[in-house]
């Protein structure tokens, strides 16, 4: 009992707290001129190429208005996104963004990773959040390398999904299922699109932090049709998904959670409590015993460097993706 008031108590400080910071964050929020956005072909694998240019021409008239505006930083963000290197489905330049790379042979491949980020996450730092692996793009990179390196044949594509409106870790939404509710929504569509895209493919669900908030609200609702796309769900460095085990997440998909010994998430409240009638925290740790995961081993990462080269915690998450669960490992 003193316990689970102890756990109640650090989330409505820890709400309260956060009251202070959203308006500084909303504050940095940009407020560049937006370009007319384009007007893109129905996604199937024929039309992937054309995707590809016509984002990458809205990103270089983004990067323009940018510069127009004075915003030096953004014009250099979006300059390096529309690189000829790189192709992204989709892109949106207003406010703190929304950008959905790809990696791989989409239309082709045989297995697809759809890594889903946490808090923090905008088209700023979609390339450097703390670390370069420790942001989306360089973890979906470094991924793609792991899963390369322990099958060079393999026919694999990544894509890194920021689809949603991530919150940032200094404000209420990050406590509260408001993001993930609707994050999960368009998560949902993003997996029927690669159905189309590619009906053969088995698809991986990646989620991190925030990110399996936002995964826990998607199967929640996912029809039957789009969950029978999924082979694995896999979270990691979890707050919680929103439910108090796997049997709620209503799917039979293998499903993997882990956490590494220095990720700081082990010591967040692992709790759901009403605070003026909105339900902060998110409910029981996906890592435990009694919630049903099977144990993903994440050796000694911390929190935003699961998918870094070199660690067990990508190593086996490349396996999963490959279909390969079984060779998982400690070490």
């Amino acid at each position: 009992m003193r316990a689970a008031r102890l756990r109640r108590g650090l989330l409505i400080s820890a709400a309260a707290g956060c009251l202070v910071f959203s308006v500084t964050a909303a504050a940095h929020s940009h407020a560049t001129q937006t370009p007319v956005a384009p007007r893109l072909p129905a996604l199937s694998a024929d039309t992937l190429e054309d995707r590809y240019a016509a984002n990458r021409h809205y990103m270089a008239e983004a990067e323009r208005a940018a510069g127009d505006v004075g915003d030096g930083a953004r014009a250099d963000r979006l300059g390096e996104l529309r690189s000829v290197e790189r192709n992204f489905l989709s892109f949106s330049p207003v406010g703190d963004g929304q950008a959905v790379e790809v990696l791989g042979d989409l239309a082709h491949a045989d297995r697809i990773a759809v890594v889903v980020p946490g808090s923090d996450t905008t088209i700023d730092t979609f390339d450097m959040l703390g670390s370069r692996y420790g942001s989306l793009a360089g973890g979906a990179r470094g991924l793609y390398a792991e899963a390369k390196k322990l099958d060079p044949k393999s026919r694999v594509a990544v894509v890194a999904w920021y689809g949603y409106r991530a919150p940032r870790t200094q404000s209420v939404e990050v406590l509260t299922k408001g993001r993930a509710e609707e994050g999960g929504q368009r998560l949902e569509g993003l997996i029927r699109q690669l159905r189309q895209v590619n009906p053969a493919a088995r698809t991986t669900l990646l989620c991190h932090s925030y990110g399996s908030v936002v995964c826990g609200s998607a199967m929640g609702t996912m029809a039957p049709g789009t969950a029978s796309a999924l082979s694995d769900i896999v979270v990691f460095g979890s707050p919680g998904m929103g439910v108090r085990s796997r049997s709620e997440l209503g799917t039979h998909v293998p499903f993997w959670a882990g956490r590494g010994t220095r990720d700081w998430i082990a010591d967040v409240p692992h709790a759901s409590v009403s605070v003026f009638g909105v339900s902060v925290g998110f409910g029981s740790d996906p890592t435990s015993t009694p919630f049903g995961a099977k144990v993903l081993p994440a050796g000694s990462a911390q929190h935003s460097d699961y998918l870094k080269p070199g660690g067990i915690a990508v190593r086996n998450i490349a396996l999963i993706t490959l279909g390969r669960g079984a060779e998982v490992s400690r070490g």
